[in-house]
C-alpha cells in the first residue's frame, strides 16, 4: 500500500525528540495535543501509537485546523477548533482521559511570517495578533483605545518591559496607529534613550505583551492546568513547552504544588529542570532557543 504523501509543514515543531522521550508513547495509547498547530508533534506520536482513532488535536487557529485535516485526511483523528481552555472543558464534560497530553505554547512560524496576521514587528501588517480570528478583541483595540494605566500595566506585566511608561505614553501620543511597522517604530523611538546594546529588537517585549493580552494567554494557561491534570489517565504523561518566563513560572508552580504534597501528591515530576533545545536544533530552528519543556506523570495507584 502506497504511503500517503503529507504536505510540507510550514512550521518546525520544537524539542521533538525530548517530547517523544518524555511522553514515551506506546502502541494503542491515546494522545491529546492542545496546541496542535501544523501537526509536527502529532505526526511523531501517531507514527508510534498507530492509533489515530485515539488522537484529539486542538487549535484555536482555523488555518491550523484546516491544515491538520489535510495532513490526517482519511484517518479518524479528531480536530477541535477552540482555544485549549474551552476544548479541555469540553473533553472533561465528555469524560475523556488521555495517556499523553502536550501543550506547546506560544506562536507558530506562520503567525510570525504572514504579515496579515499582525504578529510580527519586522513586517508591516494590520494590528491584529488574534490566534482565533473569530474573537472581537484585537491588537488594534488595545493600541488605539486602551487608557494609559491599562496599557502601561499590560506592557510592564506581560512584556516585562522596564520602559513601559515611556512606551505607553508614546503609543497614546501617536494615535491612531494603523499597522505593526508604525507601532514598532514608535516603540523603538520611545526606548532610544534607554536602550543599551541588546540582541533583541526594541519592540519585542511590547509586541509580546499585546499578543498575550489579545489572546488571554496567561489566564487561559492558569485555568487550563487543573483541567489537564484531571484529563490525564492514571500513568498518563503531561508535557508543556513554554517560550517566556511568565508561562514557565505558571507551569513550574503548578507542577511543584502537585508533586510536593506528600502522600496526597498524585503527580510525579519527569523533569527536575526544564529541558532546552540543543545547539544543532537551534541552528535549524532559532525559535527553539527560548523553549523550555517540563513534564509530569500521574501516579498509577496499584490496587
Amino acid at each position: 500500500k502506497q504511503k500517503q504523501k503529507m504536505p510540507q509543514s510550514p512550521h518546525i515543531a520544537v524539542l521533538s525528540e525530548q517530547v517523544k522521550a518524555l511522553l514515551s508513547p506506546s502502541p494503542g495509547e491515546s494522545y491529546l495535543d492542545l496546541t496542535a498547530g501544523y501537526g509536527g508533534h502529532a505526526r511523531l506520536i501517531c507514527d508510534i501509537t498507530k492509533a489515530p482513532q485515539r488522537m484529539y488535536l486542538v487549535d484555536r487557529d482555523r488555518e491550523a485546523i484546516d491544515y491538520l485535516k489535510q495532513v490526517f485526511t482519511g484517518t479518524p483523528v479528531a480536530t477541535i477548533n477552540q482555544n485549549f481552555l474551552a476544548a479541555s472543558q469540553q473533553l472533561l464534560d465528555e469524560n475523556r482521559h488521555f495517556d499523553m497530553i502536550l501543550a506547546d505554547l506560544g506562536t507558530s512560524s506562520p503567525h510570525l511570517e504572514k504579515a496579515n496576521r499582525g504578529f510580527s514587528f519586522s513586517k508591516s501588517g494590520p494590528l491584529d495578533m488574534r490566534m482565533d480570528s473569530r474573537q472581537a478583541l484585537s491588537a488594534e483595540t488595545i493600541v488605539n483605545n486602551w487608557g494609559l494605566d491599562q496599557l502601561q500595566r499590560t506592557i510592564a506585566e506581560y512584556g516585562e518591559e522596564a520602559q513601559a511608561e515611556a512606551v505607553a505614553k508614546a503609543i497614546i501620543a501617536n494615535r491612531p496607529i494603523a499597522d505593526t511597522a508604525k507601532l514598532a517604530e514608535i516603540v523603538t523611538i520611545a526606548k532610544r534613550s534607554y536602550v543599551r546594546a541588546s540582541k533583541i529588537h526594541p519592540a519585542t517585549k511590547t509586541f509580546q505583551a499585546i499578543r498575550i493580552a489579545v489572546n488571554d494567554e496567561l489566564n487561559q494557561l492558569k485555568s487550563s492546568l487543573p483541567l489537564w491534570h484531571r484529563l490525564l489517565a492514571p500513568g498518563g504523561r503531561l508535557a508543556v513547552i513554554s517560550f517566556h518566563s511568565l508561562e514557565d513560572r505558571i507551569v513550574k508552580q503548578y507542577f511543584s504544588q502537585h508533586t510536593h504534597r506528600g502522600y496526597d501528591a498524585d503527580l510525579i515530576r519527569l523533569t527536575k529542570k526544564p529541558l532546552r533545545a540543543k545547539p544543532d536544533e537551534i541552528d535549524i530552528n532559532p525559535r527553539a532557543r527560548s523553549a523550555k519543556l517540563r513534564a509530569v506523570a500521574k501516579i498509577k495507584i496499584e490496587r
